[in-house]
Parts: C-alpha cells; structure tokens; sequence
C-alpha cells in the first residue's frame, strides 16, 4: 500500500490511543508489520508535538480509559460519564487485554501523574485484584475516585433457546454440560465464572465441568451468544437490558436480592428460582497513584456535584445502572473492604494465586 502525505495531518491510532502528525511528507510502501512499526515511530515522533499543542493554550484533553473491549460494561462506563461531564470533553478510548491488567500495568507503569487520565473498573476488577490477577497488585496502588452506579449480574440465553427459565438450564447443563457453551467475560476464577461456579454448585454440578468460553468483557460474550456460538451468557444486568430492548435475548435470572426495576422487571431473581445467589457489581473510575491531592480532590467533587442531580439520575437509569454514588476517601474503604470479602469468596474455589 502506498501512502504519501503532503501537508496535512495523520491520524494514527497505536494502542488505542490517538496521537498528530503535522507537516509530513512520507512515500513509502508499507506492508501489515511494516504499519505497526511506523505506527510505534509516528508515536513517538509526535509526542512533542501533542505536548506542545496542550502547553499552547488549547488545554489537555481528559480521557476514559475502557480496559475492556467496545460493548460491555466498562465501555458503558466511560460512555455515561463522558455524556455526563459534556463540559470536560472526554475521550473515551480502549485498552483491552487480561480482563483489566493491561489498563491497569499501564497507569502504574505510564501515567502515574497523569491529572486527566480516568480508567474504568468494575466489581470484576476487584474480584481480579483479590485473586492476584494483576501481579502483586493492591488496592492503595492506584487512586478511588468515584463509584457512579451498581449493576448485578445475570443470566441469559438467546431469545429462541428452549431454556425458559434458571432451573431449566442448570438441569440441561447437569445432564450434558460439554454441550451448553457458557459465554462469559474473563476465563476461570473471573466474576463471570465465579457467578456460574456457586449456581452450578447449589444445583449439584461440579463448577470444573461447566464449558466456559472466555471473551475479552461482556460486548463480545452476547456477539457469541447472538452468533449461537455459546448457549448462554453469564453477564451484568446493564449489558443485557440493552439487548433484551431489541427482543434478542432472554433473561433467565438476576443474581439481586429483588426484582430489578426497568427492562428486566418482569425476570425473577435466582433466589426465586431455589438459587441464593446474589452478585451487585459497582462500576466506576480509578486514576494514577501519583496525581497530586489538589487534582484528585477535583475529580472527586466533580463526581459529587453531577451525581447528585436529577440529570445525572435519569442517565444512569438510561445505561441500566442502579443508584449507588460514592467517591474518595469512603470509597476508597469500601474497595478494601470488598477485594477482602472477594478474596474469601475466589478462596472457596480455590482461584487465589
């Protein structure tokens, strides 16, 4: 492919992030790895000038990092603070790879002090952290800056499958379970499995001979399902909503400790269905351990002042989330509180390394 550029400006995209390239004239031939290359250089070559951009007065632009791929929860996330916060300007961007490690490596490694830098976290992010997922990662590693809504987690099978309800499936699964495929976002010992794990044991079945597909977030888990590549789906109640709007799937259970009001109101609970499974799922937002108090306390009001208002209210329930609003130092305690009690839970199932 040949490419020439005279006077005008590339957009290259390298890891997800968008980087200026002004004023080049290029000519060259440029094969699939030969791209990566030239990406990687065109990175670094226009580090200076998106620096000098910023420090001319154009401000620095503020970024939601999804470490997830496009669709799931994580990219609802970014999507329901950047229409929340139209003043900031955000850029939601993406940084899939590990179910969260890759996003949070590269904020510990890159971005420590990085001011406008936001990245997107769910309970399953605690749940990896508890079970050492991230290395020897800890909760006082990173910056808590708001909890903007909970979600719960649920199970789905495609609109036309024959299950019509949790008891149906699980007796399916008990009597064959090499033959129902189980979409879940993250491979073994994620909140995904974990959900499936304590519903299969109540109902008899060794977790270890559930046949679990792992996808990179709960997007690419209903892709599958839709494409009846799995059966079933162990998902967030907000990504389903979104599909049960369209009639494409249907919910067999919410793992809350009531009815969910909305789009799946009509859907029982587990517990109705003989399963004392319950799974809330706060989603939120994280920054670099070395932003400076004055800016972290920025965000932290931020998050204060637009959750408490009725705008505010009406998007989340547009999203599929629940209330639930917490920020700084109170929620700060509660990730600690919870990567304990996740710990305890992954232990039972022997997935703490």
């Amino acid at each position: 492919m040949k490419v020439r550029i005279a006077e005008s400006r590339l957009k290259v995209s390298f890891l997800y992030h968008r980087f200026t390239l002004k004023n080049c004239l290029l000519t060259t031939m440029l094969k699939p790895l030969n791209f990566l290359i030239f990406a990687m250089t065109s990175w670094l070559a226009c580090g200076a000038v998106q620096a000098a951009e910023h420090a001319g007065g154009k401000g620095e632009a503020t970024h939601c990092i999804v470490p997830a791929k496009p669709g799931g929860g994580m990219d609802q996330t970014c999507k329901l603070i950047q229409k929340a916060m139209p003043a900031s300007h955000m850029q939601v961007s993406y940084l899939p790879g590990g179910v969260g490690a890759v996003a949070w490596t590269s904020i510990l490694s890159q971005r420590q002090a990085q001011p406008n830098t936001l990245i997107a976290y769910s309970g399953g992010s605690l749940l990896n952290l508890a079970e050492g997922k991230f290395g020897k990662a800890e909760p006082n590693h990173v910056r808590w800056v708001a909890a903007i809504g909970t979600d719960y987690g649920m199970i789905a099978v495609r609109s036309d499958s024959p299950y019509k309800d949790l008891r149906e499936l699980m007796a399916a699964i008990k009597n064959k379970p090499a033959q129902i495929a189980i979409g879940a976002g993250g491979t073994i010992g994620s909140q995904d499995w974990l959900k499936m794990a304590q519903i299969s044991k109540q109902a008899g079945v060794d977790p270890k001979n559930l046949r679990l597909v792992a996808f990179e977030g709960g997007g690419e888990s209903f892709t599958a399902l839709l494409a009846n590549y799995v059966q079933a789906v162990s998902g967030d109640a907000s990504e389903a909503s979104l599909h049960a709007r369209e009639g494409k799937i249907r919910v067999l259970a919410v793992l809350s400790d009531a009815r969910l009001p909305g789009d799946l109101a009509q859907v029982p609970t587990a517990r109705e269905q003989g399963f004392d499974v319950t799974w809330p799922i706060i989603r939120g937002v994280y920054m670099g351990p070395q932003v400076s108090d004055s800016d972290y306390d920025k965000w932290v009001q931020h998050f204060q002042q637009v959750m408490h208002t009725p705008a505010f209210d009406e998007q989340r329930r547009q999203y599929g989330l629940y209330p639930f609003a917490m920020t700084g130092k109170e929620l700060t305690e509660y990730v600690n509180r919870a990567v304990g009690n996740y710990r305890t839970q992954a232990q039972e199932f022997g997935m703490v390394r």
